[in-house]
């Protein structure tokens, strides 16, 4: 494990393969699966939070069945950069996640706005975000997701800035 809050793949280089994006909410977690290029993300499914912790197996069977080489969870920042509540639940999750997957490296990154974001391209597109709250934890993933990949495919570095 890296010095990071979770292990990462920060310092190495890109890997292909496909990335799972995970969006904790205290409900539900939103998950969003990109293509094997690392280019695109879609959504793949919504989860209940389990007391069971069900939901981290589900994910952890993800993560081998669909052949993932990286996991994004995202990191829900203030709008000022600080972290709350939310920020360490969705934390201890990703650390509850690793544990389960060996080697496949975790990232927490910054979702600030992803779900206003998942949102409002809903509501373009002619759905009513407030009946559809599965969907729009899917698409806060993607956001997530795709956020990562686009940083990542664009400049070389990782969400977070760093070169790899």
């Amino acid at each position: 494990m890296t010095s990071d809050p979770v292990a990462g793949a920060a310092t190495q280089g890109w890997t292909p393969g496909r990335r799972l994006g995970v969006d904790v909410g205290t409900v539900r977690v939103g998950v969003a699966l990109s293509d094997a290029t690392g280019t695109l993300a879609s959504p793949l499914v919504t989860l209940r939070r389990a007391k069971d912790q069900s939901d981290l197996n589900r994910l952890a069977e993800l993560v081998v069945t669909e052949e993932v080489v990286e996991v994004v969870v995202g990191l829900p920042t203030h709008l000022n950069g600080a972290s709350g509540a939310s920020a360490r639940d969705a934390s201890a999750y990703a650390q509850a996640l690793a544990s389960r997957i060996g080697s496949v490296p975790v990232h927490l990154v910054d979702e600030r706005l992803s779900t206003v974001t998942a949102t409002s391209h809903l509501r373009a597109g002619g759905i009513d975000a407030r009946r559809q709250r599965a969907v729009i934890d899917q698409a806060a993933a993607v956001v997530i997701l795709q956020s990562h990949l686009d940083g990542r495919s664009r400049t070389g570095t990782d969400s977070r800035g760093r070169h790899s």
